[in-house]
């Protein structure tokens, strides 16, 4: 399948700040069951682009706007070809519970093995995993078990936007039996590395079919994970959506939780106040290229806000790109 993505990112500030430095994790990756045919980006104030390949192998984009704006627009076109779903066994044998524990599996995927962040065991995800009886759950094979724990967590947990925040703990989504993919990711996550399976947070996008019973927003960025299966390398899962990632995913980069992988994260030099836009249109490239509502956004009016400190500023501009 060939897929266009557009992801759009607007910064608005109240006054021309001095100075803004930003990094970004915008390519798609390529490889894999993907191949990036085209990758872009516009800048406008326009900046020079510098890239390096992060610890986890992704591309990472940073540049620095030098001179005073009081807006800053961030526009990522992408064009990936996708592969079709893979087929995978019904079932492993009972041997790669013993393979996960070996020392390759230790060394290949160390990172990728412990608590992190926002992925973590909690109190409150040892008591959800008691009322799901998750550790009944491996008694199965691995790859069955995985697939059992991806529907718990759908069939557990009501999508919907606005109950949890980019920066929030998952002892949110897990009291509210509420939240987002960002949410639902960072739990399983949580409970794959406690069963000594190694599991990472992808970022990416989805290219979502309503009547396929997508949920996930359409017009946001995305987020499942991957685990790591000695006899199938890495395997993804959506525990948004209750499926295993297939042709109509598009991986953008891989972390440990979210804090590693965020569309962008920056910070500028100035006394005012920002507010951030973020639009995402994902098609197949044969639709017509009709310019997105999103990119027409209207300048925002800063009057009688208050104005918050940096820390809160960075956290109001994270919480805008909460992956849905």
């Amino acid at each position: 399948m060939l897929l266009e993505v557009r992801h759009v990112t607007q910064y608005h500030y109240a006054q021309p700040v001095r100075e803004s430095v930003m990094e970004l994790w915008m390519q798609p990756q390529k490889g894999g069951r993907q191949r990036l045919v085209s990758f872009e980006l516009d800048l406008e104030p326009a900046a020079q682009l510098f890239s390096y390949g992060d610890t986890f192998g992704n591309a990472v984009y940073h540049f620095d706007v030098p001179q005073p704006h009081d807006r800053l627009t961030i526009v990522a076109r992408s064009a990936v070809e996708t592969q079709p779903d893979l087929i995978l066994p019904e079932a492993l044998d009972a041997g790669e519970w013993d393979r996960l524990r070996s020392d390759f599996v230790r060394g290949e995927a160390f990172d990728f093995l412990h608590d992190h962040g926002y992925a973590r065991r909690t109190e409150a995800l040892q008591a959800f995993m008691e009322k799901h009886d998750i550790a009944d759950l491996r008694r199965r094979d691995p790859l069955t078990a995985l697939r059992l724990l991806n529907k718990t967590i759908y069939d557990a947990f009501d999508y919907e936007p606005g109950v949890t925040e980019a920066d929030s703990p998952i002892d949110e989504a897990l009291e509210a039996g509420r939240g987002v993919c960002q949410d639902f990711a960072h739990i399983m996550i949580a409970i794959c590395r406690s069963w000594g399976v190694p599991a990472r947070y992808v970022s990416g996008y989805l290219f979502t079919d309503r009547e396929a019973g997508d949920r996930s927003d359409p017009d946001a960025t995305h987020a499942w994970i991957e685990v790591f299966l000695p006899t199938l390398r890495w395997v993804g899962f959506d525990p948004t959506n209750n499926m295993l990632t297939g042709e109509r995913h598009i991986a953008v980069a891989v972390g440990r939780d979210y804090a590693d992988v965020p569309p962008s994260r920056g910070v500028y030099k100035g006394d005012a106040e920002s507010q951030l836009a973020v639009g995402v249109s994902v098609r197949r490239a044969r639709a017509a290229l009709a310019e997105p509502e999103f990119m027409r956004v209207a300048r925002p009016a800063f009057a009688g806000v208050r104005r918050r400190t940096d820390g809160e500023a960075y956290r109001h501009d994270q919480q805008q790109q909460q992956q849905q």
